[in-house]
């Protein structure tokens, strides 16, 4: 079945007529990639339990990461073998596309870097980066392509006895502040259009920001195959995945143009 559009021209217009742009991002828009969308950090889990008899949210949580790292590791390694097998899809690329033409910003769930190997530079990666590693005893940091190179997990910090791991938020950890700043900054300084696409919207930090549309007269458009916590707030809803959805709109600004 063919899929629906309503009201594209009409985006296509608000969009092109836009000062600031906000794209809130979730496991949805990976998808596309080859990138599964449920449970756990990553999407690759659903009401599992792993090998060691934990749930997935145990084995990802900070007290576990602290008391034996290397299991941890070995289900961050996994979901980074996930996403090194993908790349970023067609929604990643058309939103980078348009931040060269005007402000746009990302708000990220995604720990895949996807958005940045796009291109997008503007980036607000809420929950981290996979690829962003540092020591938490010394203060040591470094980025890696992939984790090929990483011979023993976890890997052992160069400048200390300690070990390195990834920035990432995980379970039972607090949002990290400058990218909180960030995002509160954003919702101060305001936005002409907001995208939420892919997520399902149950944390406040992602909701908000689309609601705040409703009060300030901003257009929210919702992408996303299911209902979502935020859909009944939607101005205009695409019920379909993300690179479909953004490929037409891609075509429709260009028509309008």
């Amino acid at each position: 079945m063919k899929p629906n559009f309503p009201a594209i021209e009409q985006v296509a217009e608000r969009l092109l007529a836009a000062e600031r742009v906000l794209f809130i991002t979730g496991a949805g828009i990976s998808a596309d990639s080859g990138l599964p969308t449920y449970r756990g950090i990553g999407g690759l889990y659903n009401d599992q339990h792993t090998s060691e008899g934990m749930p997935i949210e145990v084995a990802l949580s900070s007290e576990v990461m602290r008391r034996t790292p290397a299991v941890t590791w070995k289900y961050l390694a996994q979901i980074e073998a996930a996403c090194r097998a993908a790349k970023p899809n067609a929604a990643h690329e058309i939103i980078a596309r348009l931040q060269a033409h005007r402000a746009v910003t990302v708000l990220t769930q995604n720990i895949d870097g996807f958005h940045r190997q796009a291109g997008s530079r503007d980036l607000i990666e809420i929950h981290g980066n996979l690829f962003e590693l540092y020591c938490s005893h010394c203060g040591h940091e470094e980025r890696v392509a992939d984790y090929s190179g990483l011979t023993t997990l976890p890997p052992p910090c160069p400048q200390c006895t300690h070990w390195l791991r990834p920035r990432v938020v995980l379970f039972n950890e607090m949002l990290p502040e400058p990218a909180l700043n960030r995002l509160y900054a954003t919702m101060e300084t305001g936005y002409d259009v907001v995208f939420s696409i892919g997520t399902t919207s149950v944390f406040p930090y992602i909701a908000q920001p689309f609601l705040l549309a409703g009060q300030t007269g901003a257009l929210a458009v919702e992408i996303n195959p299911a209902d979502t916590q935020v859909s009944r707030h939607a101005d205009v809803r695409w019920r379909c995945g993300a690179a479909e959805a953004m490929t037409a709109l891609m075509a429709q600004l260009e028509t309008s143009s």
